[in-house]
């Protein structure tokens, strides 16, 4: 028996052949792992502070791996999606409360591309910031012909961008030339993080940034496209290469994550422009500052492939969150136009008012809005996966369940503490 019509899982081949049939949701859930809110975050902890932060983006990184691994579980094991699973065990009351949270993610996230997007335009093509951010709304008949052509096609597509955006960082990091033992120093984890207030801002941003809560919902219902037996067996190979997967495409983000951080602390910490935290000054000076022509350019075409990438994995994470929590559908160019005219409101009023320096800063809070909303998708996917009820034999062993209950109190942790600082 098969799991609906979809990417069918070829029986009696090999092992690889199989894993093959899996690749793919991992690599659309890694978009919202380097999208353009990551990069004014990113930008702004290695302009600021150096290498330190790297710690941060790897940490990051570990906890995304283990809570996709988690999504994944749920959606392959129950058959329940993320969002499917908390309208079918919890009161409705709360169902909804959980809705209205991650609506709120998904426009915060919405608002990073719709300013990535707009820079980007403007980097490459001169275009205005607002015209940029209204011509950000063409991207839907993009999505619509990609839904029309089938689930591979739209994997391949967001692959295609996501290599784009790996070169484009690859020949940065080689032409930047960092110092190899500073930037190891930078992987390992240093107090300061914690008890410097302005750090830890920037730090939020990142896990805010990295570990998305909409990336859940969507990963979840993402592994139900494949055509993989519903057997146990069956269930425990798709859980297994789904893993697999998104662990490897997450790889890709950390790189990618890493590496931004790393141009930025590199052309500009040590270099007198501290204070650059705005992508539009960093695509003026790195150029220049690594003395290699091509890199505004790389830099900005790895900006646009970004944002494009991360509305067509937002648009599929809104339509499973409607549909899931609310069983409400409707056609996807319509929700992408509420989701891209709900953030473009704000985004059209600080450019203004404020100009290119209040996008960044907007971008930056987007950011942090994304952090805040972490909880409430992290804590219902523990609970379910760590429930045998709900779970049957593919129910999380326990050692998983306290280390995904301890990621859950760091990340509640760094929450309750820059909401302690900010009113404070």
């Amino acid at each position: 028996m098969s799991a609906g019509p979809g990417v069918k899982v070829p029986d009696g081949a090999s092992s690889f052949r199989r894993f093959l049939a899996f690749v793919g949701p991992g690599y659309m859930v890694s978009v919202g792992y380097m999208d353009p809110g990551n990069w004014a975050t990113d930008l702004e902890g290695g302009a600021r502070f150096g290498f330190v932060l790297l710690s941060v983006i790897l940490l990051s990184n570990v906890m995304a791996v283990l809570l996709q691994s988690l999504s994944a579980r749920i959606g392959i094991a129950t058959g329940y999606d993320l969002a499917q699973a908390c309208r079918a065990y919890f009161p409705p009351f709360i169902n909804f409360f959980l809705w209205l949270t991650c609506e709120i993610a998904i426009i915060a996230c919405d608002l990073a591309e719709v300013i990535g997007t707009a820079i980007a335009l403007q980097l490459l093509f001169h275009i205005p910031l607002i015209a940029g951010a209204c011509l950000s709304v063409l991207d839907t008949f993009l999505l619509l012909l990609l839904l029309k052509l089938g689930m591979r096609w739209l994997e391949a597509c967001v692959m295609a961008f996501l290599a784009i955006i790996a070169a484009c960082f690859a020949i940065q990091v080689v032409a930047a030339s960092p110092a190899l033992p500073a930037v190891l120093k930078g992987f390992l984890f240093s107090p300061v993080v914690l008890t410097n207030q302005d750090i830890l801002y920037v730090a939020i941003g990142i896990v805010g940034a990295t570990v998305m809560p909409h990336n859940l919902y969507l990963h979840s219902a993402l592994v139900k496209t494949r055509a993989y037996a519903q057997d146990e067996a069956g269930k425990r190979e798709a859980i297994r290469f789904a893993t697999l997967d998104s662990t490897i495409a997450l790889t890709l983000a950390l790189f990618v994550n890493a590496a931004i951080l790393i141009v930025s602390a590199a052309a500009f910490h040590g270099t007198g422009h501290q204070d650059v935290a705005d992508i539009g000054q960093a695509y003026k000076l790195i150029s220049p500052l690594l003395g290699l022509g091509i890199a505004s350019t790389l830099f900005a075409v790895a900006l646009l492939a970004a944002g494009t990438n991360s509305t067509i994995t937002g648009t599929l994470a809104g339509q499973i969150v409607m549909e899931g929590f609310l069983k409400l559908k409707i056609p996807p160019w319509l929700r992408r136009l509420v989701t891209r005219g709900l953030a473009l409101i704000p985004v059209l009023l600080v450019i203004l008012l404020y100009g290119e320096k209040g996008t960044t800063s907007l971008l930056i809070l987007s950011q942090v809005v994304l952090s805040m909303q972490l909880p409430f998708a992290v804590i219902p996917l523990v609970m379910f996966v760590s429930d045998r009820k709900k779970m049957g034999s593919f129910v999380i062993s326990k050692k998983v369940s306290w280390l995904s209950w301890a990621v859950s109190a760091i990340i509640l942790a760094l929450n309750f503490k820059l909401l302690y600082d900010t009113v404070f």
